[in-house]
């Protein structure tokens, strides 16, 4: 059993940087990919960003490519998700997930373990 905690969030004005830990428990991140999804007030959640395991391989939602990098320091058995030219389309509740899987997964209906959330607010 992983069990993610996810912090960092917050609230940041427009044009601003946040970044989002998900930290692991309970066993090791070894062999999970681990991915960031979101929630807005009023929308399904969606996915963001992903990373895998052993190759460090990423994956990026359009609308976050190029403002947003995944990475995760094994070692510490941690994922981060640095935002930065945030907007108020950003604002939402952060996820992260992980699965035992060596290929990235995009799906969030691959994961299996989730965290609580953390939340993120843009002031515009």
């Amino acid at each position: 059993q992983v069990q993610l905690v996810e912090s960092g969030g917050g609230l940041v004005q427009a044009g601003g940087s946040l970044r989002l830990s998900c930290a692991a428990s309970g066993r090791s991140f070894s062999g999970y990919v681990v991915g960031w999804f979101r929630q807005a007030p009023g929308k399904e959640r969606e996915f963001v960003a992903a990373i895998s395991w052993s190759d460090f391989n990423t994956y990026y939602v359009d609308s976050v490519k190029g403002r947003f990098t995944i990475s995760r320091d094994n070692a510490k058995n941690t994922v981060y998700l640095q935002m930065n030219s945030l907007n108020a389309e950003d604002t939402a509740r952060y996820y992260c997930a992980a699965r035992r899987s060596y290929v990235l997964r995009l799906s969030q209906d691959e994961y299996d373990y989730w965290g609580q959330g953390t939340q993120v607010t843009v002031s515009s």
